[in-house]
């Protein structure tokens, strides 16, 4: 199957494949949501378990940090805006997303996994979120055989219908916190700085976070990089459309947030465009009933970090 960009596209006309794209009909998913332990709360922002007995599911995953997910059931592809496309592993670690990107598979399509808060990556893997992004591999390419065992015996177990998605998410969570590396404690407080940056403003200024973080600008960028998958100002970029979708998903918005919408973006085509790189829809499709998995992850209990 041919990447559905074909190849590295600009920023507009990636926007608009995505808004072209079709997704499958809300009443056809079930997806269940489940609150990550307290034990695992700074690293995992939710597990989830989503199922669609389609014969063809299409559906976008908006920018995100990163997930660890087993796939019982469902044959697919990711298409990634570079013009490149990658098969869903029974086993993957989908690492950290710096647009929306397109899924197509083969059904009946059913996921269970974790999806993971910037320390969760950095925990998980001890990687460089930069240097992985917009990637979806076997989970043993990122972290060995670590998961194997387990990835195997939730997936043996869930077919067998002896344990249930919500027991399997719970199960992969559970591992997240057994495997979880140390990561520096001045690393921590950088990326508590970071998230309170974000969440300060749908603009932040740059300034703002130099002041607060206890590194030099050059060390901020490459920290931030290495935790969030991109630097400062692009992460503040993303985050503004994300945060933006999330408000916008609201049955209806107080005075003060759509003063602070109308002035976070030059103008209303501006924040169409940014609102569909990063989240996959426009602005008048993310409450409708045609983006049900697209709507579960703008929601704002998934940016309990940022305080929205």
């Amino acid at each position: 199957m041919d990447s559905l960009f074909g190849r590295n596209l600009e920023d507009g006309s990636a926007a608009q494949a995505l808004a072209d794209f079709e997704l499958t009909s809300d009443s056809l998913f079930q997806v269940d949501y489940i609150a990550p332990p307290v034990a695992i709360s700074d690293l995992v922002t939710t597990l989830y378990h989503m199922r669609c007995d389609e014969s063809v599911i299409r559906d976008i995953q908006p920018a995100s940090i990163g997930h660890l997910s087993i796939f019982p059931y469902g044959k697919g592809e990711m298409h990634f805006r570079g013009g490149y496309s990658e098969p869903n592993p029974e086993m993957a670690i989908l690492t950290p997303l710096s647009t929306a990107v397109p899924i197509v598979v083969d059904g009946p399509f059913h996921v269970m996994g974790a999806a993971l808060s910037p320390l969760g990556w950095a925990a998980l893997t001890g990687l460089h979120a930069g240097e992985h992004r917009d990637h979806l591999v076997e989970a043993n390419m990122l972290i060995g055989s670590l998961f194997d065992d387990l990835g195997r015996q939730l997936i043996g177990s869930y077919r067998g219908e002896e344990m249930t998605g919500r027991e399997c998410a719970l199960a992969i969570g559970d591992f997240i916190g057994r495997v979880a590396k140390p990561i520096n404690a001045r690393h921590v407080e950088l990326v508590r700085v970071v998230n309170a940056w974000l969440g300060s403003s749908l603009n932040p200024e740059l300034a703002d976070l130099m002041d607060k973080a206890a590194y030099s600008e050059r060390q901020v960028q490459r920290l931030t990089e290495r935790y969030f998958g991109l630097p400062p100002q692009a992460l503040a970029r993303k985050y503004r459309a994300l945060r933006a979708a999330a408000l916008l998903s609201f049955p209806q918005l107080t005075p003060e947030f759509e003063a602070e919408l109308g002035n976070a973006f030059f103008d209303q085509s501006h924040m169409i465009r940014e609102i569909t790189l990063f989240v996959g829809r426009t602005p008048s499709r993310l409450s409708d009933d045609q983006a049900p998995y697209l709507r579960e992850m703008i929601d704002p209990k998934n940016f309990r970090e940022l305080d929205i």
